[in-house]
């Protein structure tokens, strides 16, 4: 029982990878894949996203991106309580508001 107290609760995020077609572009993002992450928060979440997506073996086979690289944007949409942007800066990730998708 006191396991359980301890253990954090993991919730389900609903995450969205955001690319340009050419790495290291600053304009034109779009959508190349939206997957659901369980974790225990932001932090945590996109670091298993960072990882799924940087490992040529644990990468889905319907992904038609390219490996998650510095400029990137993961999107977590929580519903209600809000959509987060995160974009993958040298030193981590790092919030911003939001992208405009042409």
């Amino acid at each position: 029982m006191l396991k359980q107290l301890v253990r954090k609760r993991q919730k389900e995020y609903d995450v969205t990878i955001f690319q340009t077609p050419i790495f290291r572009q600053y304009k034109g993002y779009r959508q190349v894949y939206r997957l659901t992450v369980e974790s225990t928060n932001h932090e945590n979440c996109l670091n298993e996203t960072f990882m799924l997506f940087n490992v040529p073996d644990a990468i889905p086979s319907d992904f038609n991106g390219r490996f998650l690289g510095t400029g990137d944007i993961l999107l977590i949409d929580e519903g209600l309580k809000g959509q987060h942007y995160y974009q993958l800066k040298p030193g981590g990730w790092q919030k911003i508001n939001r992208i405009h998708i042409r």
